[in-house]
């Protein structure tokens, strides 16, 4: 008898365990707004506004200055003599990138162009149009809640993109101390496009064989030789490591009614029928700090080409705008009518550009929907309702209230905005108490 009830004990407490392990699991890899998605804006169907975006990334003309969302300083060298150069980056890797991780969206398929709606999450918590992943997996603000960061991403496509370059910056950055360099011949100049061939590689991952995603160019589950990836949607991209997709889509780029979103640049991978380049990427050389995998420039090696773009764009695309809400209080009954049991409550632009915003409640109990979004100026185009007021619906957990009433206050705040918004909610709950040792069952 005791070891039947040893053996249920320790049964139930290995269940116990293995919930306990799931939870936490779940946990750690909840994206930053889990569960509810946060809203966002979605351009025009031809992304300039995006392609305007990425022009200013690439300068530093988003964000300058900004240590998040502006550009480092950009090194320059061999392994050994490496500085600091200008704050810019490839434009064409970064159109070539948002188009290979997004398409250039920053919505859900469902969200029409120019409008209003559920940003885009990936299944491993990459945001937006350059499904930025670093900084998201887990809320990391006050009281377990997403920062103004993580709003920023998450909502604005300008925040998004910058944030996105900002990483590929860094990529090139981590080399020669954790990463290998391409140009030894060309003294690593990050103006030549063909130098950020391992800065790509790593922005996806700077992974090899034995991972769950490979983006090793002889790792032998990639069919060699291979011809380049054409970037229109017939071939499978799981047959060619990450960089080559980017090479790809730069040298073949998208078409959207007839016209070509940016110019082709006919990048030069490594020729692996080369020894030099052969020898350098071996698998046997695949370890860190990758000393033995610096290469020189493949060639023909192109240069950036710098767009003409004015001091002033970042200005022009963040805008100035302006918090509004609706009203300052609420009234919820759980007991009333269904209309009683919730709110709706209109966030407003009355500025112009861009507007990232987050609704956060001073209590567990209160339920805000979506937690986050945008609200575009007047002077965004939008072709359904009216982006510039933006609804978010308060409602109730009844099992999470401290009493039969309680209080919260709703906080709306923007990242670009220094004042904030408080909604002060008020919730009646008049729940009907049988007496001790009764119940229905007995009268």
């Amino acid at each position: 008898m005791h070891k039947k009830i040893l053996g249920a004990v320790l049964l139930t407490s290995f269940f116990i365990f293995i919930l306990i392990f799931h939870l936490r699991i779940s946990t750690l890899y909840a994206c930053a707004f889990d569960p509810l998605r946060p809203n966002t804006y979605e351009a025009d169907s031809l992304r300039q506004r995006y392609m305007h975006a990425l022009d200013a990334a690439a300068e530093n003309q988003l964000f300058p200055g900004d240590f998040y969302f502006g550009l480092p300083k950009i090194e320059i060298g061999g392994r050994h003599n490496r500085v600091s150069g200008e704050r810019s980056i490839p434009v064409e890797l970064l159109r070539a990138i948002g188009w290979v991780e997004s398409s250039l969206t920053m919505a859900s398929r469902s969200t029409k162009f120019e409008s209003v709606g559920t940003g885009l999450v990936s299944f491993d918590c990459g945001h937006g149009i350059m499904q930025v992943t670093s900084g998201m997996t887990v809320p990391i603000g006050l009281d377990g809640t997403p920062n103004d960061k993580q709003v920023a991403v998450a909502t604005s496509y300008p925040h998004n993109i910058a944030r996105g370059a900002a990483v590929l910056a860094a990529k090139w950055n981590n080399a020669p101390q954790s990463r290998p360099i391409v140009g030894t011949d060309t003294d690593s100049d990050p103006k030549i496009i063909e130098n950020w061939y391992y800065a790509v590689w790593a922005y996806n991952g700077f992974t090899g064989p034995a991972s769950s995603k490979s983006n090793h160019p002889l790792d032998p589950t990639f069919q060699w030789p291979r011809s380049q990836y054409q970037c229109d949607g017939t071939q499978s991209r799981s047959r060619f490591p990450y960089q080559e997709l980017v090479w790809g889509c730069m040298s073949n780029p998208a078409y959207r009614y007839g016209e070509r979103l940016w110019e082709p640049v006919l990048v030069t991978s490594p020729n692996f029928n080369d020894p030099i380049f052969f020898n350098a990427l071996s698998i046997s050389n695949f370890r860190f700090p990758y000393n033995n995998m610096d290469i020189p420039t493949p060639k023909p090696s192109h240069q950036t080409v710098k767009t003409n773009i004015s001091s002033s764009i970042g200005s022009q695309i963040i805008g100035t705008p302006m918090l509004q809400v609706s009203q300052q209080m609420v009234t919820l009954r759980i007991n009333g009518s269904p209309d009683q049991a919730k709110a709706t409550i209109y966030i407003s632009n009355q500025g112009s550009g861009l507007m990232p915003w987050s609704a956060k409640s001073s209590d567990s109990f209160l339920i805000i929907t979506p937690p986050a979004g945008i609200a575009v100026g007047s002077n965004i185009p939008c072709r359904s309702g009216d982006c510039s007021r933006v609804p978010i619906e308060l409602t109730i957990n009844p099992s999470l209230l401290p009493a039969s009433s309680a209080s919260a206050t709703v906080t709306i705040s923007s990242p670009e905005i220094a004042l904030s918004e408080k909604i002060q909610v008020r919730v009646y709950a008049d729940f009907e108490v049988a007496s001790p040792g009764t119940s229905r069952a007995s009268n």
